[in-house]
């Protein structure tokens, strides 16, 4: 019927649940509830931070002035993921990358990488060069003369791609901290974590 001019429509309503609706209303509803039980029946693709799990280590509590120690970072990656090795085997790929943002009173050594598996993938016509399972990257430090005594912080960068066999998750870095106590005198230094760091 029409009213002044406006035209008004009559509702059609539709039984939801026990509930008079109008018939649009119920459309919408059954979509957002296909559209819920879609998502739950998806994998769930999981953040590049949880399928690498990362700590640091110190080859010296106390660590000396003048005497050189060396910083690891232990990553474990989640089974059924791999991460591009430091030697990547494409240029389009995202190689593991390590740096330090050494403050004053601390100098840096080159970033120790291990050679990674040539392992196959379908989506690669090559053998990739990856790191699966633990890795360990090692970084010499040592403490200059004018280095501050006590607990020191050295901040850490991780950079990495991980992929699966079917997706590979945006790149990712990681900010980690190293934690250094330092000592005047190195007949106070002593070795730690000597699985870590086996002596030469």
């Amino acid at each position: 019927m029409t009213f002044r001019g406006l035209q008004i429509r009559r509702l059609s309503y539709v039984a939801w649940n026990g509930t008079l609706l109008p018939n649009g209303l119920v459309v919408i509803c059954a979509l957002v509830l296909l559209s819920v039980a879609g998502l739950a029946q998806s994998p769930k693709i999981p953040s590049p931070r949880d399928v690498v799990s990362s700590a640091v280590y110190v080859s010296a509590d106390p660590a000396a002035r003048g005497v050189p120690f060396q910083l690891a970072v232990v990553f474990k990656i989640r089974p059924g993921f791999h991460v591009n090795a430091r030697e990547k085997s494409a240029d389009y790929l995202i190689a593991t990358d390590l740096r330090g943002e050494v403050p004053a009173g601390f100098k840096a050594g080159a970033v120790a990488y291990p050679k990674g598996e040539l392992h196959t993938f379908t989506f690669a016509k090559t053998p990739l060069n990856v790191y699966q399972g633990t890795v360990t990257l090692r970084m010499p430090i040592t403490a200059l003369s004018s280095a501050p005594l006590g607990l020191q912080q050295i901040p850490l960068k991780l950079r990495y791609q991980a992929c699966s066999t079917e997706i590979c998750l945006p790149p990712v870095t990681i900010d980690l901290q190293a934690t250094i106590n330092i000592v005047a005198s190195a007949a106070a230094a002593k070795p730690a974590h000597a699985e870590l760091f086996p002596a030469p």
